[in-house]
């Protein structure tokens, strides 16, 4: 009896909803961490138009063959033109403002203005879910929008002037908080994975075309760790790495799963260093601290805002089979 207990005592015990999803979680991040590093690889011997529509193309082509397997019902009326803004934001203009702004800016230092990111979207869900947050969560979003203004002017030759890419960078920044934002509310409709494939599906023939002109105007060549870059860009920043994220967040709570995403800019500028063997700047270290801060605080107070206002909400989208996207989702 006694053998028969140590065995059952040596068992590992499953894991607990909440460590289940954070641990999904982690997995979706740690793969979205790969994308600016592996975006400055590929860049290196690429076009930047070839590479931000051909890795849409290589998604939207395996996004069609989940939502034919699975069976997915067609999205209906207006869901439409809302899939359009998502598709618009997260896959047209994310990949193509990063991929052009990467051929100048170092991996590290386009991790650090992507970090503002969360308190971005949060921004946008807030306007667009009309919302109304306390006065701290808009002081913070201020501040964080502040310091990474001022990290990318020093960062960019000393002086307050902003560089091409800087712009370009905010640019994607912009993109992809109002992508997500809108992609946060129509993934309670359609489900949140399927939100992020319909968008591709949509955004399909425009990538094609525009894959057609890069490659015409410049023959892609490369490496063969350029060309295994790109396709980690094509079937895991832009496919895979959703089902992993959105799993985590599905099993919840998701208040606390997508607050995992804060650490995705850490390991970015990680692997540029390791990788691409970038230099880490006390200025790179320190405005990736307080951009990863300002964005932390700033989405926490959001949702701590939407939680007392909302708890009914989230409760019943917490309990619902169909997950719902974050308002806070990094590519």
């Amino acid at each position: 009896m006694s053998d028969h207990n140590s065995a059952i005592k040596r068992m590992p015990a499953p894991l607990s909803p909440s460590r289940a999803g954070l641990a999904w979680g982690l997995l979706g991040v740690a793969a979205f961490s790969f994308t600016v590093p592996f975006t400055r690889v590929a860049v290196e011997s690429m076009s930047p138009l070839f590479i931000g529509s051909g890795r849409a193309v290589i998604a939207a082509v395996l996004a069609t063959a989940a939502l034919i397997i699975t069976r997915q019902h067609l999205p209906r009326g207006n869901q439409w033109l809302r899939l359009a803004v998502v598709a618009g934001g997260v896959v047209v203009g994310f990949p193509l403002l990063t991929s052009f702004a990467l051929t100048t800016a170092s991996a590290s230092h386009g991790a650090v203005v992507i970090a503002f990111l969360p308190a971005a979207t949060a921004v946008m869900a807030v306007i667009r879910g009309k919302e109304r947050p306390l006065l701290p969560f808009w002081i913070t979003a201020a501040l964080g929008a502040l310091v990474a203004v001022a990290f990318a002017s020093l960062q960019g030759g000393g002086g307050i002037r902003l560089q091409w890419s800087d712009l370009l960078l905010f640019g994607a920044v912009a993109a992809a908080a109002i992508g997500y934002a809108e992609g946060g509310l129509l993934a309670r409709e359609i489900g949140s994975w399927q939100t992020v494939s319909w968008a591709l599906v949509l955004a399909a023939p425009l990538m094609v075309a525009l894959m057609t002109i890069a490659i015409v105007d410049q023959p892609p060549t490369g490496t063969l760790t350029q060309w295994a870059a790109f396709a980690y860009l094509g079937v895991v920043s832009m496919f895979l790495g959703f089902f992993a994220w959105y799993r985590g967040l599905a099993i919840g709570p998701m208040a606390q799963v997508s607050q995992v995403q804060l650490t995705q800019p850490v390991l970015s500028i990680l692997w540029a260093a390791l990788i691409l063997r970038e230099e880490l700047t006390w200025q790179t270290i320190i405005g990736g601290i307080a951009v990863i801060l300002c964005a932390g605080i700033a989405v926490r107070t959001r949702r701590g805002r939407v939680r007392l206002t909302r708890s009914a909400e989230d409760r019943a989208v917490q309990s619902s089979p169909v997950e719902a996207m974050p308002s806070t989702n990094l590519p």
